[in-house]
């Protein structure tokens, strides 16, 4: 799983490296169908989740990253190997869940997504 990269700039950064272990491999939208975001929970409507500075600026984004993207790289039997969190921190909301300056819905969305990602990876 890769999380809290923000914008074209970094982006660009992440396929440059990304393109070195999987050169042969798509980077796609992950579609909402996809098992991996209804193994535990439902998360048909899915919102950007902003790291520690949103407990400063009140802005859920970073650098031109507006809009929070599930991208992924999946293997032949068409599971995901690589699940990709672009322009959002989960890893930061679950560091600041118990902070009253950051909205309990980004912490319990982080949380949700990563109990089904992980449940993913363990039965696909």
């Amino acid at each position: 799983m890769v999380d809290d990269f923000h914008g074209t700039y970094e982006w660009a950064n992440f396929m440059v490296s990304m393109q070195r272990v999987f050169p042969d491999r798509p980077v796609v939208d992950i579609p909402n169908a996809d098992a991996i975001f209804h193994t535990v929970f439902d998360l048909n409507d899915r919102y950007q989740v902003p790291g520690a500075q949103y407990t400063r600026s009140g802005v859920t984004y970073e650098q031109d990253g507006y809009e929070a993207r599930w991208r992924g790289i999946y293997d032949d039997k068409g599971r995901l190997m690589v699940a990709i969190c672009h322009n959002m921190d989960l890893g930061d909301s679950w560091e600041w869940a118990d902070n009253p300056r950051y909205d309990e819905k980004f912490s319990a969305m982080a949380f949700r997504i990563a109990t089904n990602y992980v449940i993913y990876s363990m039965t696909h």
